[in-house]
């Protein structure tokens, strides 16, 4: 059975930067915690908003594909497989643009064939996990050999809806402040050899944690809003979602986690605090040190579906991940959503 591998990566960032400090000056009730300690988000990027360089859901996407496929061996006629997997989906100044889909009109924007299967799908921040985890059991049953998944996320109205609306020193929407704008996309096709492949990708839902962390019309404005129970989100119950599925998972394989000798983890970049506990949790669970984590929540926030990607993106354009480095990923999203993903990176350059 063939395998996937991570063959190409890119990503862009608006060049807009705005500080926690500046969002917080704009509210009517300073919080009582430090926010930018707490999260650990100093500043994120905004999206250009102005009509002559509007930068949407479909443009942060798209400029991502074109630098994924600038350093892949592949253009765009040789991909069989485009899933578009982003939370925001605004196109030509539109607030919600659902069809056609964006992973068509991404394709046919970059001159893919006509007969590539082309699809959206959303799963909340875990969107790229999940078009990720489609994409590699395509190449696994032998049904394609290549694709992208991308994300655009244009994900910032929600801190704009906040900071018009929070009123009270505890807020469900304070979450909301610490997001950021951004593309990712990433190149999967079949593995050659074990130095450079996708190893597994699992996911898992546990729906009664699901009212925790809601994206809808804002109940006060004409705003789109995120409503997040951060107190009871970042507990042990919910974090043992990933710790139980994983240790399972090995068990039935009869392997342990010092066994897979990890050299890095990237979690999802929603707060500088939870991370710490939840590698806590893990260590205890799995009886073994975690490995270095690599984040840039500190200048880029909570980029929702792109996250992991722009970390990858980012340490690798550092070079800060040597070739062969074996990487766990570890996914959370409403829903909620958890899982992981390893995978070890020998050719994916930035």
């Amino acid at each position: 059975m063939p395998q996937s591998r991570f063959e190409s990566i890119g990503a862009y960032l608006p060049e807009k930067r705005v500080t926690t400090a500046e969002l917080l000056s704009q509210l009517k009730e300073v919080p009582e915690f430090d926010l930018e300690r707490i999260t650990g988000v100093k500043e994120r990027r905004f999206r250009d908003t102005r009509p002559e360089s509007r930068e949407d859901s479909f443009v942060l996407a798209m400029k991502a594909v074109e630098d994924s496929l600038s350093r892949s061996s592949y253009a765009a006629g040789d991909l069989d497989v485009i899933i578009s997997t982003s939370i925001t989906r605004s196109k030509h100044g539109t607030r919600m643009y659902m069809e056609p889909s964006f992973a068509g009109a991404i394709g046919r924007a970059i001159g893919a064939r006509d007969d590539v299967i082309a699809f959206d799908l959303s799963n909340a921040c875990a969107g790229m996990m999940s078009g990720v985890y489609i994409l590699d059991r395509m190449i696994r049953s032998g049904a394609v050999k290549r694709g992208i998944v991308v994300s655009g996320e244009a994900i910032t109205p929600i801190a704009e809806t906040a900071v018009n609306e929070i009123s009270s020193k505890y807020d469900l929407q304070f979450a909301s402040l610490t997001v950021g704008d951004s593309g990712a996309c990433v190149v999967l096709d079949e593995a050659v050899d074990d130095n450079d492949k996708i190893h597994y990708i699992e996911l898992t839902t546990a729906s009664e944690f699901s009212h925790l962390c809601l994206g809808m019309p804002s109940d006060k404005t004409n705003g789109v809003a995120l409503y997040t129970d951060n107190r009871k989100m970042h507990n042990e119950a919910r974090f043992l979602l990933w710790t139980d599925t994983q240790r399972n998972f090995m068990e039935q394989r009869g392997i342990t986690f010092a066994d897979e000798d990890f050299d890095y983890i990237i979690h999802h970049q929603f707060g500088a605090a939870a991370i710490p506990f939840m590698n806590a949790i893990a260590e205890r669970e799995f009886g073994h040190p975690m490995p270095p984590d690599l984040n840039v929540i500190e200048k880029y926030g909570n980029t929702s579906s792109t996250s992991h990607f722009i970390v990858l993106h980012d340490q690798l354009s550092q070079q800060a991940i040597a070739s062969g480095s074996k990487i766990l990923m570890i996914p959370a999203a409403s829903g909620v959503v958890g899982g992981f993903l390893s995978t070890t990176i020998s050719s994916l350059k930035v």
